[in-house]
């Protein structure tokens, strides 16, 4: 029997323990089911024992990162069987222990949350922007909170989705609703036909293709990029795009989309090139699933950029 773990990872006083709290509470999450409660933190939100003990919810704390080992894991397993596992872990510590641990039979990681206060973010990512995006790295979702009128958003999103393209996030708001407002300022005008990306615009222009397609579907995208040549791609098929720095030079990552030329592709690998294609948005091989793709109108060589780099910021 599979034995779900969901870890919610994030800084203290980030909002752990109230979703945490509000995920036991729904009778369907805990009805009929053992659960155990590994807390790792203790912040100014308490849990109400009365609550757990109703429910057939246990309770361990681990104080020290040292504590939290295999061993433990599978003691825990002994003592309580459960049949899920919430893990409120500290922010402070690394993840890699718990992601890499050996399981007990049965035990999988089912979900990682991780959860984001919005009036500190800013300053995170600005004084420890390598710690605190660390922690996102594996998150599947990704929960912002106490938003207002002036939480750069579109910011957070894009140093998010350039270290983890998968994440889902949400936006809440300073009264616990969920904010659907949510809409990027971008330094181009997407109701045009023909788009020309900036070098310093194409990191926030990918992102944005890539979680709204439909925006650009059909439209002519004019860039600047190097050409990369895969050997499974045939000679009429290439990547052209740039490297960003999410946030360290160890976070380098190559942002392109496939394209694909109705003739063969006489440029080198890493020839840096001037594209203009147009955007579509199909099923390919290549990536296995639906996703971006573009079909080559024009390609001609492009001078080398003084900064090869392109930043998020």
């Amino acid at each position: 029997m599979e034995i779900p773990i969901y870890l919610f990872t994030g800084f203290l006083e980030s909002g752990k323990t109230t979703v945490i709290k509000e995920t036991l509470k729904d009778p369907e999450f805990v009805k009929g089911i053992r659960t155990l409660l590994i807390i790792c933190e203790e912040g100014e939100v308490e849990y109400d024992n009365e609550y757990l003990r109703e429910n057939n919810i246990d309770t361990y704390w681990i104080e020290e990162p040292e504590q939290f080992n295999e061993n433990l894991l599978f003691g825990l397993e002994l003592k309580y069987e459960p049949d899920q596992v919430l893990i409120e872990y500290n922010g402070t510590w690394d993840l890699e222990p718990i992601l890499d641990a050996a399981m007990p039979k049965g035990w999988v990681i089912g979900e990682i949350i991780s959860l984001i206060d919005a009036t500190t973010f800013d300053i995170y990512l600005s004084n420890m922007r390598s710690m605190i995006l660390e922690q996102l790295f594996d998150s599947d979702l990704i929960i912002i909170n106490r938003c207002n009128e002036t939480t750069p958003k579109s910011k957070f999103r894009r140093s998010i989705k350039a270290i983890n393209r998968k994440a889902q996030i949400v936006y809440e708001l300073e009264s616990g609703e969920i904010d659907n407002s949510m809409e990027d300022i971008l330094p181009f005008e997407t109701e045009k036909d023909s788009l020309v990306i900036d070098d310093d615009d194409y990191g926030i222009w990918y992102l944005d293709a890539l979680d709204y397609p439909q925006k650009y579907i059909g439209k002519k995208i004019t860039f600047r990029a190097i050409l990369y040549k895969k050997k499974e791609l045939d000679e009429r098929s290439f990547i052209p795009g740039r490297f960003v720095m999410a946030c360290c030079e160890d976070d380098v990552t190559f942002f392109g989309f496939l394209c694909k030329s109705e003739q063969k592709v006489d440029f080198r690998h890493r020839d840096w090139v001037r594209v203009t294609a147009e955007f579509r948005y199909e099923y390919v091989k290549e990536y296995k699933d639906k996703g971006p793709v573009l079909y080559l109108q024009n390609i001609e060589l492009a001078d080398k950029p003084i900064e090869k780099l392109v930043y998020l910021n």
